[in-house]
């Protein structure tokens, strides 16, 4: 290598950056090769080169250059506050939505189980969301979840009769009292 590289790995998924381009086309033709001496493959859709270098900092309306997802997050340049451009990760929105969906539906699934049920098996849910998202600068996404599910709970708590229509003052007061899902909170500052 010409440049600086670094290897990030995660059980089988990993990101290699090189500081030159040559040197990571260099790696993209290698690493197959070497991948079949030992009867393995890299996933076609994948594995990808991007051009993933800080924007120029003068610049102020420069806008990314190149995003991607690694283990389940967006990754791309933002500027904070002070005007720094650092690299801000998300929750990929497949994800997401995918996450939300099956939420949506287990609370549909399980609206007649007893109340204490629900809540020790949603409270679960949620932190193991937290546990795996909640990285700084993810905070919103975990907001979004955190709210779709107490919307869930209580529409779907709401159809469990006929008569039992639970509107949003007794649901706050009773079940948000009692029964509390745990708030959204980042558990990794990386």
């Amino acid at each position: 290598m010409q440049g600086h590289c670094f290897l990030r790995r995660l059980a089988d998924d990993c990101i290699i950056g090189c500081e030159r381009e040559a040197d990571a086309r260099r790696i993209m033709d290698v690493v197959p090769k070497r991948f079949t001496r030992f009867r393995l493959t890299i996933h076609p859709e994948k594995t990808a080169l991007i051009t993933f270098k800080r924007p120029p900092s003068r610049d102020r309306s420069a806008g990314s250059t190149g995003t991607f997802d690694f283990l389940g997050l967006t990754h791309s340049w933002a500027k904070t506050r002070q005007g720094y451009w650092v690299i801000k990760r998300k929750t990929v929105g497949k994800r997401l939505r995918r996450f939300m969906k099956e939420r949506w539906t287990w609370c549909r699934e399980n609206r007649h189980a007893p109340l204490q049920e629900q809540h020790r098996t949603l409270c679960a849910k949620l932190r193991g969301y937290y546990h795996y998202y909640g990285i700084r600068g993810n905070f919103k996404m975990l907001e979004v979840v955190f709210e779709h599910i107490e919307r869930a709970w209580h529409y779907w708590l709401s159809t469990r009769s006929h008569k039992g229509h639970i509107n949003w003052q007794k649901f706050e007061g009773f079940v948000r009292q009692k029964l509390p899902l745990p708030k959204p909170r980042i558990l990794h500052n990386i």
